[in-house]
């Protein structure tokens, strides 16, 4: 049976510590889509360990892990994420992970792309990675990249990285810097290495699911980041949410036991986009520094705010958890108020009757009677209402006036706490609002950067 685990806001939740503790007991840990875009850092044995294209399963001696048929990968930084594991003493990484043979190829020119693509976009740039993951998704979905089983047969990358550059040049002329026949002649090298980890991947999968082996699922990035469901165009260029897992593992629907949404227990982004309980405070600084929020894969310090549970209920609605994970918890510890997003509200104006945003120009259409129920008079004296849920009208979004609720800090250390009991009371309180608003039970709540800094109800 497998265990699926997505992080439920937009990335950087504390996925790899979840998925490091279920991987104890784990036969196989995949990944299915993204690239080396995500990022995940894990504490073992007091040595901190990065992961972004590799699964996190390899800290475990005994767990395998694919990268499936989903997942874009740039070839250099594979083997150098390998090496740096081992480096740091990881041990026989390399005989524990496979690659699927039709996973698409990220290439340095792709990474070039990436670069041009978002300096034209100036002020409206969607604050990509740099990785070359969406380039590469494009040249996947216009049927004109590479496999990785095609980097095997000599002419094939060849003549197909030498197309990509002519158009790319012949869009960007010497704006490119870039040398094909270098990157083609570093793939005869890689042609070499690359066979003793590709696999194919279906008949691997199946291999492990037919004897009902543990399977564990990583889930990249995060559902607002979801080509189809997130903030589009402030996404990532793959399909980030449950739906992701099966079209980039062919994983069977029926042997799923669990999915387990991580939540951090406030909310942060990296890059450009709409974050609406974004604090520009002293409370958003406080969060930033106690929570030590930098991103994994790029440095940049990540946008803070109050937890939105709005974007976690409607991601429990595409993800359909089992479970929730609330992640680091003890950074709230000296905070004398905590607030928590519950409602977005727009003007009455700006709603149609059936609770979907009005186009711009035009008012909501009449509705029936009793169509100012559930309408709030704010203190500006505007009639607004709640939107049902998180809107795919980012223009409206950016209107919306949030509706918080307010906690008592517990202001006492919950940190490295390992027991419910442990919790101070407003403490739990916190959590258990969680978990009912939402409507999906909170199993584990993360309590430090450690391992064993969990607890699991």
């Amino acid at each position: 049976m497998a265990t699926i685990v997505l992080g439920a806001q937009w990335g950087d939740e504390g996925k790899g510590k979840l998925v490091d503790i279920l991987c104890s007991t784990t036969a196989l840990c995949c990944r299915a889509q993204g690239g080396n875009n995500a990022g995940h850092t894990i504490v073992a044995n007091n040595t901190h360990y990065d992961f972004h294209i590799l699964p996190s399963g390899l800290i475990n001696p005994a767990c395998h892990n694919l990268i499936g048929s989903g997942v874009v990968i740039h070839i250099p930084s594979f083997f150098a994420e390998l090496a740096a594991l081992e480096e740091k003493g990881m041990r026989g990484a390399q005989h524990r992970v496979k690659i699927s043979d039709r996973a698409h190829v990220v290439f340095d020119l792709h990474q070039r792309i990436d670069a041009l693509e978002e300096s034209a976009l100036g002020k409206g740039k969607i604050g990509t990675t740099g990785k070359g993951i969406g380039p590469a998704y494009s040249t996947k979905a216009a049927r004109s990249g590479v496999r990785v089983a095609e980097v095997l047969r000599e002419g094939i990358l060849e003549e197909r990285l030498r197309s990509l550059e002519r158009a790319t040049r012949a869009r960007w002329g010497d704006q490119l810097v870039y040398d094909v026949e270098e990157e083609i002649q570093r793939f005869k090298t890689y042609r070499t290495l690359l066979p003793p980890f590709i696999t194919d991947a279906i008949s691997f999968l199946a291999s492990y699911q037919s004897r009902s082996l543990p399977i564990l699922i990583e889930g990249a990035n995060a559902l607002m980041l979801d080509l189809d469901h997130g903030t589009y165009p402030y996404v990532t260029s793959s399909n980030t949410g449950l739906g992701g897992v099966f079209t980039g593992l062919a994983l069977d629907p029926a042997r799923i036991s669990s999915v387990i949404g991580v939540v951090k227990a406030y909310t942060t982004r990296v890059g450009a986009g709409p974050f609406p309980t974004e604090q520009l405070s002293e409370a958003g600084e406080q969060l930033q520094t106690i929570g030590r929020e930098f991103g994994v894969t790029t440095g940049r310090k990540r946008r803070c705010g109050w937890l939105d549970l709005v974007v976690v209920k409607y991601s429990a609605a595409v993800n359909h958890y089992t479970h929730l994970n609330v992640t680091k918890l003890d950074v709230l510890d000296g905070f004398a108020e905590v607030r928590v997003a519950v409602k977005y509200l727009v003007p009455k104006a700006a709603i149609l009757t059936n609770g979907a945003a009005a186009p711009n120009g035009t008012s909501a259409t009449p509705g029936e009677e009793g169509e100012d129920e559930g309408m709030e008079v704010g203190a500006d004296g505007v009639l607004r209402r709640a939107l049902p849920s998180f809107p795919a009208d980012l223009a409206l979004l950016r209107d919306v006036t949030v509706g918080y609720k307010s906690f008592p800090g517990w202001m006492a250390s919950t940190r490295g706490a390992t027991t419910w009991s442990e919790l101070p009371a407003r403490a739990r309180d916190y959590v258990s609002f969680i978990e009912e608003f939402v409507g999906v039970p909170v199993r584990y709540v993360g309590t430090g950067p450690d391992r064993k800094d969990m607890i699991v109800r």
